[in-house]
């Protein structure tokens, strides 16, 4: 199958505007990856590692995971600058189905499930604010319950304050980027910047006016059990992968800037710089900020501190009560823009999925004015919408960290099959250290897959039922497809 699938076709008068350059495309990267994370992961890292210089040790790691598979991806990106990114890649490594099979569970779990969690987050901080919008204001429950057969179901669907600011949040910025890439990407570049600007006061001002201790990171590489692993009754190991997975999650939405490959001005050039430049500068920076984190917050108090607010912690204790709204300022900052750039490129993926006829056909439209993907966003944001009322945000984080990880390591095996299989292909960036770096990045993602499997194995398998559902819509889909195929060629 021609990867040309994902281009506007010449009757249709309508195609994407090229309109990011490096800076957008790297402030894309940068500003989908930091969003909540990094706010309140450590904390509950600690819930099941309690050891400050492991914690600090599991984000170097992911960090060099991240990069690595950057670098990798980076090839491939270069080689297919089309909308869709890891859609295209893996429809052309192997077959439509996991092609489809990544774009479905980018719909369902993946990007969706990431905005969700970063909208709830967003919420979350600005309770600090106005407690009236905060989890905290319960305005009504609403009981699910399902028993039919042996299936015996119930479940509280608790809408809140903020619940409702979460949705008002994704429905927001969804309307924004219905009206142009450009204006996406100037919100983008403006939160980016100011995202980056605190994380880099922040750290400065703990390590030179706050009263830490270095020993906090004693004994180096030690770690013991967190209470919340303690409570699971899970290994080491398992609870060590747990807690890479709330880091991962941090870490994640790397590659979204491939979604938006159609739109760059030189996308062979500045995808593959772009992520390297956004996952070094995100690995420094969440590195610093979490090594802080704990130079300020004893390990021992870390796990228990209130909604896992960390980063609020810390800039109290250096600035006072004026650092506690700073930070919450960053933390909305942040959020509000890591859900910019999530909604920005995700919708690009169905877009791609559904001109090959492998999704709702509507989503293919192209708005006829801003030229953009305005029902695939439509789309893309009502099922976001649906995330936020179906977990909490630790179980959001593992089960979209676990389905995105699993993804990007098959990606990166496709890098390996695409070598094998299309020598002649052009590849205007080869990735470095081959096959050293790929295979790197793949030993240690299979090793934290496993581990989040043994750790957390009800939201792992909640991510593997729903990517296993895309398999009959993907038949449903081909079928139809192909029967619409051969009444146009009967008209014919």
């Amino acid at each position: 199958m021609s990867d040309d699938k994902t281009r506007p076709t010449a009757g249709q008068g309508v195609g994407f505007v090229k309109g990011l350059g490096v800076l957008s495309a790297t402030n894309i990267v940068i500003g989908s990856m930091i969003g909540s994370g990094i706010f309140l992961a450590p904390s509950i890292m600690a819930g099941f590692v309690e050891s400050s210089s492991t914690i600090v040790f599991l984000w170097i790691v992911g960090g060099l995971l991240t990069v690595s598979g950057a670098l990798s991806l980076g090839e491939l990106a270069a080689a297919y600058p089309h909308a869709g990114g890891q859609y295209i890649f893996l429809r052309e490594a192997f077959s439509p189905l996991w092609g489809f099979l990544y774009g479905w569970g980018v719909f369902f779990i993946i990007q969706t499930g990431f905005i969700a969690a970063v909208s709830i987050a967003f919420a979350k901080y600005l309770g600090v604010f106005f407690p009236a919008l905060g989890e905290g204001n319960v305005l009504f429950v609403l009981p699910l319950k399902l028993d039919w057969a042996f299936i015996h179901f119930s479940y509280k669907v608790v809408i809140s304050s903020a619940t409702l600011v979460a949705i008002a949040c994704i429905g927001f910025l969804t309307g924004i980027n219905i009206l142009g890439v450009k204006t996406g990407a100037l919100v983008q570049n403006i939160f980016t910047i100011a995202k980056i600007a605190a994380i880099l006061v922040l750290v400065g001002a703990a390590f030179a006016f706050g009263r830490g201790d270095f020993n906090n990171f004693l004994p180096l590489l030690k770690p013991k059990l967190g209470l919340e692993a303690l409570a699971k009754n899970m290994v080491l190991f398992a609870a060590a992968a747990v807690a890479m997975s709330k880091a991962l999650f941090a870490y994640d939405a790397w590659y979204t800037v491939t979604f938006v490959a159609e739109e760059v001005k030189r996308p062979k050039r500045d995808i593959p710089l772009a992520m390297l430049l956004g996952t070094g500068a995100v690995t420094l920076l969440y590195t610093l900020a979490t090594a802080a984190y704990l130079y300020i917050v004893p390990i021992g108090q870390t796990g228990k501190i209130a909604e896992n607010r960390i980063a609020s912690v810390v800039a109290e204790r250096v600035m006072g009560s004026p650092g506690l709204t700073f930070i919450t300022l960053a933390v909305l900052v942040s959020t509000f823009g890591c859900v910019n750039g999530l909604i920005l490129s995700g919708a690009r993926v169905y877009y791609a999925m559904a001109k090959d006829g492998l999704f709702f056909r509507s989503n293919s439209r192209l708005h006829p004015n801003y030229k953009t993907p305005h029902l695939a966003l439509i789309f893309q944001g009502i099922w976001s919408v649906i995330l936020t009322l179906s977990g909490t945000f630790s179980d959001l984080l593992t089960y979209t960290a676990f389905a995105s990880l699993l993804f990007n390591s098959l990606t990166i095996v496709g890098l390996f099959v695409l070598r094998a299989k299309k020598p002649e292909l052009e590849r205007p960036y080869k990735v470095w250290l081959y096959p050293v770096l790929p295979l790197l990045y793949l030993v240690i993602a299979l090793f934290f897959i496993v581990f989040i499997i043994i750790g957390d194995p009800l939201n792992s398998i909640k991510g593997l039922v729903l990517i296993g559902i895309g398999v009959f819509a993907y038949l449903y889909w081909r079928r139809r497809s192909g029967r619409q195929s051969a009444s146009k060629a009967s008209i014919s």
